[in-house]
C-alpha cells in the first residue's frame, strides 16, 4: 500500500508497506545534483554527499559507522545530474534506530573544516581513480562534448580545480539555496507502518525552514560535434549518441525498447554483430540517459586501434536498419518482456522499491503503479521505435568522441550518416 504526507513546509514523506517483507528501505532524497551547480562550485553535491557521514553534533564518523553495522545497516548514498540520496535497508525491527541515524546525519552534520580537507583529498582520489579507468572516462568526455557548456556536461565528481577550492561556507550556502523543504523526500518501502515513518520525521523535517524559490532550470542544446582524445592506450574508447526523449516524454517507452534491440542486451543488434560475430570488442553496448527536460541515447564500444572504423561502420548499418524499420514484431515482443522482466524483478527489491516512487514523486508527482508502467510499454508499436531511431539519430546531430591511440583525422566520419 503506497501513502503519501506533505508536511506544511513542503516536505514530502511517501511510503510503500509491503507486509511479506522482513527489510525496510528508508532514503532522504534532495531535488538537486550536478545539473543544478556553477561552473565554479562544480561537484559540491557530490562533496556534500561524502561529508554527511563525517560526524554531527551527536555522533562521531566512527560512532555513525559503528551504529549501522550494529543493525546490519546497508548505508550509502549516491549523487546524480538531478538528484542525491542518503539511504540505507535494514530488518524491519530496526527502523527507529536508522531512522534517527539517518535524520541526525542529514539535519546535524558539522562539517568540520578538518574533515572537509581530509574528504577533499579522498574524491581527488576518486576523481583521478575515473580518469584512470578510460572506460569511464570516455563518458565524462562525451557528456562534456555533447552538453557543452551546459551543467549536464559536467562531470558528478567535480574536477580536481573546483574540489580543490570548495570550502565549508560554499558547502553551507549551497546547502541552504538547495536543501529545502520543497525540495526534500523522505521515502519508505518495505515492513513499515505509514504513521510510525510520520511520527518519527514530521518533528524534525516540519522545522527547516522554507528557502528561496529555485531557480528554473536552464534546458540543454544539443551539441553535434566530434572530440578525440589521443592517449597511450591498448584500446580506443568510442562513444557515440543523438538526442532520446526527455523522462516527461510519452515517448520514452519506445526508446527503452529501442535501446533494448539496439544494443541494451546480449542478444542485441550491437553485441551479436559486432562481439559474437565479429569478434571486434569485448565491450558494447547502448545506453539511455533520461533527465528532466533532456535525453540522450549512446553507443559505447572499445575496441582496438584498427577496428575504430570497422566498429563505427557495423553500428551506423545497424542503426539504419531500424531506421528503415528491420524490426519484427517477435523482435518487440522480446524487447517488451526483457524491460518487464526487469522492471518486475525490482519489485522483489525494497531497495529498487524505495528508489522509484522517490523517483516517481520527483518527477511526475504521484505514485505509478507496475501495472500501469507495463501497460504503458505494451502499447509500444513497431512504427513508434522506428521513428524513435530516426529522431535519435540524425545526420549533423549526433556526436562522437574517442579516447586512445587515435586521431580525429583517422576517423571514418562517414559512419556519422544516417537517415
Amino acid at each position: 500500500m503506497y501513502r503519501k504526507t506533505v508536511l506544511k513546509n513542503g516536505a514530502r514523506i511517501i511510503t510503500e508497506r509491503l507486509e511479506h517483507f522482513r527489510s525496510v528501505s528508508l532514503g532522504i532524497w534532495v531535488s538537486g545534483g550536478s545539473r543544478d551547480e556553477e561552473k565554479a562550485e562544480n561537484g559540491i553535491s557530490h562533496f556534500i554527499e561524502h561529508m554527511i557521514f563525517k560526524g554531527t553534533r551527536n555522533r562521531s564518523s566512527l560512532q555513525i559507522a559503528k551504529e549501522l553495522d550494529a543493525i546490519g545497516g546497508l548505508s550509502n548514498a549516491f549523487t546524480t545530474k538531478e538528484y542525491t540520496c542518503f539511504h540505507s535497508k535494514v530488518l524491519d525491527k530496526h527502523f527507529s534506530v536508522l531512522a534517527d541515524i539517518l535524520s541526525d546525519i542529514f539535519l546535524n552534520s558539522t562539517f568540520d573544516p578538518q574533515d572537509i580537507d581530509r574528504e577533499r583529498q579522498v574524491i581527488l582520489q576518486e576523481i583521478s581513480m575515473v580518469d584512470d579507468s578510460p572506460d569511464e572516462h570516455i563518458h565524462e568526455l562525451f557528456n562534456r562534448l555533447f552538453w557543452i557548456d551546459h551543467p549536464l556536461g559536467m562531470s558528478v565528481l567535480g574536477t580536481g580545480e573546483t574540489v580543490s577550492a570548495i570550502s565549508k561556507k560554499e558547502i553551507l550556502d549551497y546547502i541552504k539555496r538547495f536543501y529545502t523543504p520543497d525540495r526534500i523526500i523522505i521515502a519508505a518501502a518495505g515492513n513499515i507502518d505509514h504513521e510510525a515513518v510520520i511520527a518519527f520525521f514530521k518533528p524534525l523535517f516540519e522545522s527547516i525552514e522554507p528557502g528561496e524559490k529555485a531557480p528554473p532550470l536552464n534546458s540543454p542544446h544539443i551539441n553535434s560535434d566530434v572530440s578525440s582524445h589521443y592517449k597511450d592506450l591498448e584500446q580506443v574508447h568510442i562513444c557515440l549518441g543523438g538526442q532520446a526523449p526527455h523522462i516527461l516524454s510519452d515517448l520514452r517507452f519506445a526508446s527503452a525498447i529501442f535501446n533494448t534491440i539496439l544494443g541494451g542486451n546480449m542478444s542485441s543488434r550491437l553485441f551479436q554483430e559486432i562481439r559474437e560475430k565479429r569478434g571486434l570488442a569485448y565491450s558494447i553496448y547502448s545506453f539511455l540517459s533520461a533527465y528532466i527536460d533532456a535525453g540522450l541515447l549512446g553507443v559505447s564500444v572499445s575496441t582496438g586501434p584498427l577496428e575504430v572504423n570497422n566498429a563505427l561502420e557495423v553500428i551506423n548499418a545497424e542503426i539504419k536498419k531500424i531506421q528503415q524499420g528491420e524490426i519484427s514484431d517477435t523482435d518487440l515482443e522480446e524487447a517488451k518482456e526483457h524491460l518487464t522482466g526487469g522492471i518486475l524483478l525490482g519489485a522483489e527489491s525494497t531497495d529498487a522499491r524505495m528508489v522509484r516512487i522517490a523517483k516517481n514523486e520527483f518527477i511526475f508527482g504521484r505514485y505509478i503503479s507496475y501495472e500501469e508502467l507495463v501497460d504503458d510499454l505494451e502499447k509500444v508499436t513497431v512504427d513508434e521505435v522506428v521513428a524513435c531511431a530516426n529522431e535519435t539519430f540524425l545526420t549533423d546531430r549526433v556526436s562522437l568522441a574517442t579516447l586512445g591511440p587515435i586521431k580525429k583525422e583517422e576517423l571514418d566520419l562517414g559512419c556519422l550518416q544516417f537517415n
